[in-house]
């Protein structure tokens, strides 16, 4: 009886869920669902052997702390290519027709969340996955059953047993704005946009958090093994079916007329929509087409993104503020009167520095123009003179630090000023320490940015070798933090020990030193002794090392306070000596390459497999170059630059057979509009880690539509 009644309540539950947030047709009051929901609660409490992960009484969440597993993708989510050009736009529909006649197209708004994608077994939601790198993501499967417009349980009966469903996960305008209204009374950051709020609020690690931020969801692809659907469209219309909120803007199209007067009617019309979106992503329809059409290394062909034209908005400047980064750069901020814009309310603009500042000729009380670079980071464009102060004075740039106080300096050929005090200016240690636990530094897990903010302000960390002395109990006693996650850390940074050399001399955080300059430097010098040791002339033999990467090495090296936490480093176990590579073969040795364009694997993978046989792989294209390994759209410069000094352009087929015919795993045609189809449209977010446009292991069977 119990049971019996457990279910309907359940039944009930999910239906006037559905009616009032997918189809926005509600049929009772709020007053009565609360009352059911109480009722089932009381039930599950009392009954805790009935419980299901997929009742509605997850939609509230948790405290509970959770952890994100790493998931593989069973379909790599890949992304988009994307444009701004009509004429582009109208060039990629010419190709299709080429190769496959009059084509069917669908169009869909591009939303301006974070990409997830679904997983259901049996009509239930198994698992939600972030997009991550495009190859595997973190398992947040709590905090989306909080997202009232994700079923977790399907309507109907005739969805296939196993598949998934790629889509966006939205924060409205609404939600945003009041979040960022809380955030600002309690003199917290603020997020800078809905994509940025939707993106934190999905990896917060209590889904209470993310059941009362109004999170929405919109879906927009299948995946699976043998799908029932010949076309796009009609995979839609049956996602709708079972539940799934699926956008009612989409729209099939069969010309390139059609197309335009699509992307024309929705450039306007997103600015009364209730969430964010910055363009159109335009898809062959039909399944058969997609197939015979394929795929680049990183994207389908049959699918591009047209994004919308940066919107502007006036208004005026009240104040300049000033940045430190963790390499003491200033960066200045317009402190603006706030404004909408492309959705959102800005508040601050990026000014870059003092020659741009000086080029606008920008001063506090002016009426300015904002636009939003690529839809994401306003910055200021021009300033209305007509509307300048006649007592107005010309901006004087700041000559000390802002956070410390030390006198600023200017580097030779560097545009920015720099604050000098690296070992005792507060946010270039922070910014340094944030750095050195990133992903492809030591991969720390568990340490965010307010982590080591706290971490810094109790007094517990004053530089990266401070992590190393950390003790469980230390961390545990600080807000936000329990002795689990206190356990995690510490597990974690002693792992971190184990990390190659190459990424800990990334993680130092030398100026101008990046993960692929660290990498070069490995391999040249093979331990950090030597890299210390190192002349300037020395330094620019190494790869991708000219004068100014060498004065800057040569300058942190010389700054005692380094060498005394490389010393407490090295005690700690890290790794200061490239391993000994063992190599496939040497069929490439000492010969140096340049990859570029689109493969059928990966621009990684190309070269690994140089690696693996002792070639050496360079970023640019110079008389030092022996082949340039070219595939599709390669850039016309690199390729005006190899002709004219000869070198030598292969194929993917050619650079294969040098190699014996090995080749590395590589994704195969799984189709994908995933996250970043609809979301980043190949914005690196295009590669991984920038833009994430992801590879992986091929797919052996299914195909995602």
């Amino acid at each position: 009886m119990i049971r019996e009644k457990i279910e309907e309540l359940r039944r009930q539950l999910e239906y006037h869920n559905f009616r009032y947030y997918v189809e926005n047709a509600p049929e009772i009051s709020d007053f009565e669902f609360d009352t059911m929901m109480r009722e089932l609660q009381d039930l599950e409490r009392a009954h805790p052997e009935l419980s299901d992960p997929n009742s509605p009484s997850v939609r509230v969440g948790s405290d509970i702390t959770s952890e994100f597993r790493s998931v593989k993708h069973r379909f790599p989510m890949l992304s988009l290519g994307n444009t701004y050009s009509l004429d582009e736009l109208h060039e990629f529909i010419a190709r299709i027709e080429k190769e496959a006649g009059p084509t069917e197209f669908v169009c869909e708004l591009k939303f301006d969340g974070t990409a997830i994608s679904l997983t259901y077994e049996d009509g239930r939601l198994l698992r939600a996955v972030t997009r991550g790198d495009g190859t595997q993501g973190d398992d947040v499967t709590a905090n989306v059953r909080t997202v009232r417009t994700v079923p977790l349980r399907l309507r109907g009966d005739d969805w296939p047993p196993y598949f998934e469903i790629r889509g966006e996960i939205l924060m409205p305008y609404a939600s945003f704005d009041k979040i960022n209204a809380e955030r600002e009374a309690a003199g917290e950051t603020l997020f800078a946009n809905p994509r940025n709020a939707a993106a934190g609020t999905l990896k917060q690690q209590a889904s209470s958090v993310v059941a009362r931020r109004g999170l929405d969801c919109t879906l927009y692809q299948l995946a699976g093994d043998d799908l029932p659907f010949t076309n796009h469209w009609e995979s839609l219309q049956k996602a709708r079916e079972w539940g799934f909120k699926v956008s009612d803007a989409a729209r099939i199209c069969r010309t390139a007329e059609q197309i335009d007067a699509y992307i024309a009617h929705w450039d306007e019309g997103r600015h009364a929509l209730p969430f964010p979106t910055d363009g159109v992503v335009i898809k062959v329809n039909d399944f058969a087409v997609r197939r015979q059409l394929g795929f680049t290394a990183k994207a389908p062909k049959w699918a591009v993104a047209y994004k919308f034209k940066a919107e502007q908005a006036l208004t005026r400047l009240d104040s300049v503020s000033f940045q430190v980064g963790r390499t003491g750069a200033i960066t200045p901020v317009a402190n603006l009167e706030p404004v909408l814009l492309a959705g959102t309310t800005v508040r601050r603009a990026t000014l870059h520095n003092a020659e741009q500042m000086a080029l606008l000729d920008i001063r506090p009380g002016d009426m300015v123009y904002v636009e939003k670079g690529g839809e994401i980071i306003p910055k200021i464009t021009g300033v209305d003179l007509s509307q300048r102060p006649a007592d107005s004075k010309p901006f004087e740039y700041i000559t000390v630090c802002p956070e410390c106080g030390t006198p600023l300096v200017r580097y030779e050929g560097e545009a920015k000023h720099y604050c000098p005090n690296q070992g005792g200016c507060p946010p270039q240690i922070v910014g340094r320490i944030i750095h050195f636990i990133r992903r492809k530094a030591m991969d720390i897990e568990g340490l965010g940015e307010e982590t080591v903010e706290l971490l810094y302000e109790n007094g517990l960390v004053h530089d990266v070798a401070d992590l190393y002395d950390l003790k469980a109990g230390q961390l545990a006693e600080l807000p936000r933090l329990g002795e689990k996650s206190a356990d995690n850390i510490i597990r974690s940074i002693r792992g971190s020990v184990e990390v190659p050399f190459r990424r800990v001399l990334f993680g130092l955080g030398i100026r101008f030193v990046g993960e692929t300059t660290a990498k070069y430097l490995a391999e040249h010098f093979r331990s950090l002794d030597a890299v210390m040791r190192a002349t300037r002339e020395e330094l620019t033999q190494a790869d991708e090392v000219g004068g100014r990467i060498a004065d800057a090495i040569i300058e942190y090296f010389a700054d005692e306070q380094n060498h005394a936490i490389i010393r407490r480093l090295r005690a700690a176990g890290l790794k200061f000596e490239e391993e000994a590579r063992e190599l496939a073969s040497e069929s490439l040795a000492g010969r140096s390459f340049v990859v570029s364009g689109k493969f059928s694997r990966s621009r990684d993978e190309m070269k690994e497999l140089i690696e693996m046989h002792g070639g050496r792989n360079l970023a640019a294209v110079s008389a030092n170059v022996d082949y340039i390994v070219a595939g599709d759209n390669m850039g016309p410069a690199k390729l005006r630059k190899a002709e004219k000094l000869g070198v030598k352009i292969i194929s993917e087929e050619e650079f294969i057979a040098m190699v014996g015919g090995q080749e590395a795993p590589a994704a195969n045609g799984t189709e994908a509009d995933s996250a970043t189809t609809a979301n980043t449209g190949g914005r690196n977010n295009g590669a991984p880690a920038a833009t994430e446009g992801g590879d992986g292991e091929p797919v052996q069977q299914g195909e995602l539509f």
